[in-house]
């Protein structure tokens, strides 16, 4: 596969920002701030994949519909938990912003799905 596909891979894509995320976590210190924003950003960020991972398998197109407007809302959630984690751990500025970066791409892409979905349903 080459690079220009491989952009386009959405399910790769997720599984890969979630693994970011991962990483990321694991490299933050055990503390009483960092422990809850842990977990609510592991819950988030994995779910942007686990959905869009549901919505191709989806029974209908409203059950595809709602999975994507998931994956947008997740990915949302997401950038504000980076957020609040690059605000008590400034030293990892530099990959926190890489993140968000590719969280808001995902926003976008999930809402143009979701904004086309709507067109169509109109029709």
């Amino acid at each position: 596969m080459n690079q220009t596909n491989k952009t386009f891979d959405l399910e790769e894509r997720t599984a890969k920002f979630g693994e970011s995320v991962i990483k990321l976590c694991r490299e933050l210190a055990p503390n009483a701030i960092n422990n809850p924003l842990i977990n609510q950003i592991i819950r988030s960020a994995t779910s942007i994949g686990a959905n869009y991972m549901e919505a191709n398998g989806a029974s209908s197109k409203a059950d595809f519909s709602n999975k994507i407007f998931l994956c947008k809302k997740e990915s949302q959630e997401t950038k504000h938990w980076l957020r609040m984690i690059r605000s008590c751990n400034i030293e990892k500025d530099v990959f926190i912003q890489s993140l968000w970066k590719e969280c808001q791409e995902l926003t976008l892409i999930f809402q143009k799905i979701t904004s086309s979905l709507r067109v169509k349903s109109s029709v």
